[in-house]
């Protein structure tokens, strides 16, 4: 019997061994695993129905330094649409250059959780957006008195709080500038290549990502982080496993429950590649050091540095694009 030599393969046949030879398996990863993240998001209402008034007024409301003590500080100050809506600093500065206590949470998506801050005092961004405007340390106006002075000195915002609220009588009040900036807020959606995985199209997503939803999964970082929002629907404590050197009390300022103490809301994961830096306090510039630290102080897991890239990778594929 006579060998066959390399010379008589056909190249052809040569090169889909070499292909075959490089080619990974495909990681797939069972539908059933993928239910919690197709679960509905807790979304707060508005008290009242949106328009196209109500939202063009809240996006100028949204970008108006006047409405500040110095005027020059927004809401955009802070939560900069060209950012993803952060201002990448561990803790924003405020009218008269004071720091405030917490990181600044991104304004993308931000309805779509259970409350607002990270104490959750504020049940809708509605609510939330009249906070800072009002707190002395970020816009630092007086009361709704100098908010609606200003307001009423303008005849384009006179006109415009009439197109958007036709049935008050008197249309420029502090509530209505936060349900205009909540209107507008309310439209600032991202969608992921994620989603469109969830939706169905597997393709969307590399192998490497799908092995980093596994391990995501597998660590157990779904017990926080869940429905399409992965996060933003729950409380917990900071520190569960292991304790988190941090003098910030969370919820407990605010409820004085001691079993509160060092809760704070769990954040979506929705564009963390983009949204540092991270935790409470802005403390963590990185999202491997971010995602090494949950797993020890939630989880009570050490990660190897192969894992966390992984977890990081899929991570990177929740970075998405504003819905027109």
């Amino acid at each position: 019997m006579s060998s066959v030599s390399a010379r008589s393969v056909p190249s052809c046949i040569c090169l889909a061994l070499v292909l075959l030879a490089g080619c990974e398996p495909t990681v797939v990863v069972p539908v059933d695993q993928l239910a919690i993240f197709q679960a509905a998001a807790v979304e707060p209402a508005a008290d009242t129905p949106s328009s196209v008034s109500k939202i063009l007024l809240g996006k100028t409301l949204y970008h108006e330094a006047r409405l500040s003590r110095k005027g020059k500080v927004s809401c955009a100050t802070c939560h900069s649409l060209d950012t993803f809506g952060v201002d990448g600093k561990p803790t924003s500065t405020g009218t008269g250059g004071q720091v405030g206590g917490r990181n600044a949470p991104t304004s993308l998506n931000a309805f779509r959780q259970l409350a607002q801050f990270w104490d959750g005092r504020a049940a809708t961004v509605e609510a939330q957006a009249v906070g800072p405007i009002l707190n002395p340390i970020e816009h630092g106006l007086r009361d709704a008195a100098e908010v609606v002075g200003i307001l009423k000195k303008d005849e384009a915002f006179v006109g415009a709080f009439q197109m958007a609220f036709p049935d008050s009588e008197d249309p420029i009040t502090l509530d209505n500038v936060g349900r205009a900036i909540g209107a507008f807020e309310r439209t600032l959606v991202t969608r992921s290549r994620f989603d469109d995985y969830l939706d169905g199209d597997v393709s969307k997503l590399s192998n490497a990502e799908k092995q980093g939803l596994l391990d995501f999964m597998a660590t157990g970082c779904t017990t926080c982080h869940f429905t399409r929002m992965v996060g933003g629907q729950m409380y917990n404590k900071l520190g569960l496993m292991h304790p988190y050197d941090t003098k910030d009390l969370g919820r407990f300022e605010l409820t004085k429950n001691e079993a509160e103490k060092y809760f704070f809301k769990v954040p979506s994961l929705l564009n963390i590649e983009k949204t540092g830096p991270y935790f409470h306090n802005g403390s963590i510039t990185s999202l491997e050091e971010a995602v090494r630290l949950m797993a020890w102080h939630q989880l009570g897991k050490k990660l190897d540095a192969d894992k966390i890239q992984s977890i990081v990778t899929f991570l990177k594929s929740l970075t998405g694009t504003l819905q027109d």
